[in-house]
């Protein structure tokens, strides 16, 4: 156990304005876009609409792709695209309408991922020999278009169908991204640079003439594919426009991904070294990506989306693939996704641009209890991560200023994993109107072994709006409190709970207390209260006036 930084000091100045605060964690996201349509999707994204927000985004891989409308472990398929015998576009939007129905039933906003390429569409010059029968990815999946034209066509004929069935307003709102990760060459992309590049030209043509305006952006690129995006990027501001021959091409927003760690099945084996995710080595990711995109002053008012930021890769891994991948069940995750937020919204700051996070996480139906995948449910049952954005919801509009001493940011700045002797213990605060304000205090540290308790004074001032005495709620994210992976354990590790134990688990998924709610008196505008925080834990103070 280490020793404990006693004490640490939080302030916050709830008269001190840091502008809007941008909620980059609205964004969320998975591969298989057939799990939408299931019950345990539709629940899922139930979860997203009971938060009360703004709407969340969802994105999805396989959007245009091939198949016979199943979904399975990284892959999916709509049929929205054939070609009869004459080799005429045949169009059915009925699978991609009951994607796009279930994401409104919540009260959600499509990020459209348009990819991969529907099968009648790809160009097999030079791709893999077919697969053997019962192999869902088909041979030109990743491939270019034999036909840019038809390729044009195609997303024109997908816009302008959401257009007339969800509204032109409506439809103006979401994101429309080009492809994912087409920096792997030997996998998402089979094309060069030279032929995304000119995809991307027909792409937004076709876009732009059926919503003009329309937030259409790429590339999606890798934390390793900085160059390819650098390439992109000086085509869209400096390239012939392969649709239509003029200088450049419109983003309306820059796409690319960034992970904390990268895992690989160890099936079978007791032995496996502990590998840990890293919030700097997000960090540094991230930092490269916008030095790249420093590069193009004409880009500098673009928003950045990071359209995949996670603890790792490979959201379908589970214990069963690496052992590692337990802490996905814990509340590691969550105190992990907070530190990794704070540092990016302060990052956008410095680097003086809009920065959005997107979780790829969802829910695996049919998995085991708690089989480790990166997911918000398991068997309908909330994982401690689900809490996360469950407190997020609690913060007002406006960020207020906040200083903790036991900020790691400086300690770990030397170091490329980021790995300090001492926890991060810090955290963001906001003012919602003149009812409440919200104060996030997190605990993290890169080791999930790490152990500890730690002393938290805070004091918040300017809070004379709410009158002279308020009301203080705490709630709690740790292994004892907001966390049904505990219970789950204390159940047994049932793979398939019985009735009475899934009630058991399911009575402590919520966003839980840490002691009761309490009125006390301010003086002179000034709460100060205390806590404790774990290692790996997160705690909301939420402050509103007396009923």
């Amino acid at each position: 156990m280490m020793p404990a930084l006693t004490p640490i000091k939080i302030s916050v100045d709830a008269g001190r304005s840091r502008g809007p605060l941008r909620r980059i964690w609205q964004f969320i996201g998975y591969d298989e876009i057939n799990y939408t349509t299931t019950p345990s999707g539709k629940a899922t994204l139930a979860r997203f609409k009971q938060l009360g927000e703004t709407p969340y985004y969802v994105r999805a891989h396989h959007l245009l792709c091939t198949g016979n409308l199943r979904g399975i472990p990284k892959w999916g398929s709509t049929n929205v695209y054939a070609e009869d015998e004459a080799g005429d576009a045949v169009y059915d939007w009925r699978y991609l309408d009951e994607v796009f129905d279930a994401y409104r039933q919540a009260r959600c906003r499509p990020f459209v991922e348009l990819g991969f390429m529907p099968l009648d569409l790809a160009d097999l010059r030079g791709q893999p020999a077919a697969r053997p029968w019962g192999h869902w990815w088909y041979p030109g999946w990743s491939s270019p278009p034999k036909d840019y034209r038809k390729w044009q066509d195609l997303i024109y004929q997908l816009v302008a169908h959401c257009v007339d069935r969800y509204g032109r307003e409506e439809a103006a709102t979401w994101f429309w991204e080009l492809w994912n990760e087409p920096d792997i060459a030997t996998y998402y992309w089979r094309g060069t640079v030279a032929e995304y590049c000119t995809l991307y030209d027909y792409t937004v043509a076709a876009v732009e003439d059926a919503l003009p305006g329309a937030m259409v952006g790429g590339p999606a690129t890798t934390y390793r594919g900085h160059a390819w995006l650098d390439q992109f990027l000086d085509h869209c501001v400096h390239g012939v426009n392969q649709a239509t021959g003029t200088q450049g091409t419109r983003l309306a927003f820059i796409s690319f991904h960034a992970k904390g760690a990268s895992y690989r099945p160890q099936w079978g084996r007791s032995d496996v070294a502990k590998e840990l995710p890293s919030v700097q080595r997000v960090l540094t990711q991230v930092t490269a990506g916008l030095e790249i995109l420093d590069k193009y002053p004409s880009l500098k008012g673009v928003p950045c989306i990071l359209s995949e930021c996670d603890t790792d890769g490979m959201a379908a891994y589970g214990v069963g693939d690496n052992p590692n991948l337990h802490f996905r069940n814990t509340a590691y995750y969550p105190s992990f996704v907070a530190a990794t937020f704070k540092k990016l919204m302060d990052l956008a700051d410095r680097a003086g641009r809009s920065i959005d996070a997107l979780t790829w996480a969802f829910t695996f139906p049919g998995e085991d209890c708690f089989a480790g995948t990166r997911t918000f449910t398991t068997q309908d049952i909330d994982k401690p991560i689900l809490n996360l954005f469950r407190m997020y919801a609690h913060l007002g509009d406006t960020r207020l200023h906040f200083k903790s001493s036991g900020d790691d940011e400086a300690r770990c700045a030397d170091s490329a994993e980021g790995v300090s002797e001492a926890p991060d213990i810090d955290g963001i605060a906001a003012r919602r109107g003149e009812s409440a304000v919200g104060v996030l205090i997190y605990c993290h540290h890169d080791d999930w072994e790490v152990q500890g308790e730690y002393p938290i004074n805070v004091e918040v001032t300017n809070l004379a709006f709410l009158g002279p005495r308020v009301v203080v709620t705490q709630y709690h994210i740790d292994q004892l409190h907001s966390n049904a992976y505990t219970e789950w354990v204390r159940q047994g590790c049932p793979r398939y709970p019985t009735a009475a134990q899934t009630r058991a688990i399911k009575a402590r998924e919520g966003l839980e207390c840490g002691q009761p709610s309490a009125e006390v008196p301010l003086e002179a505008g000034i709460l100060t209260t205390s806590l404790t925080l774990p290692v790996h834990g997160i705690a909301l103070l939420h402050i509103t006036r007396p009923a």
